[in-house]
């Protein structure tokens, strides 16, 4: 029983190291894959510039407003270039 024991602990704790240290990982690849399908919404936006006047500049911020706030933060964006 003692061996279990002495077993059983190591092994729980190294299953929450490791829980512990995918979660930023997770958290980073979720961040990609949104800011990724953020960079083709605002180049999909650019591309139909010339027909709607509205540029927004691919840099860092917008393609993180893009990625988080999806649909409503393309229409802010395009809300304040227009009114820019």
């Amino acid at each position: 029983m003692e061996e279990l024991v002495v077993f059983l602990i190591p092994a729980v704790l190294g299953l929450l190291l490791v829980r512990l240290l995918l979660l930023p990982l997770k958290l980073a690849a979720k961040l990609a894959i949104h800011s990724a399908a953020g960079l083709v919404c605002l180049w999909l936006l650019n591309g139909i510039a010339p027909f709607t006047g509205i540029l927004i500049p691919v840099n860092a911020v917008t393609v993180l407003v893009s990625g988080f706030l999806g649909l409503p933060g393309m229409a802010l964006m395009a809300l304040l270039a227009v009114m820019g």
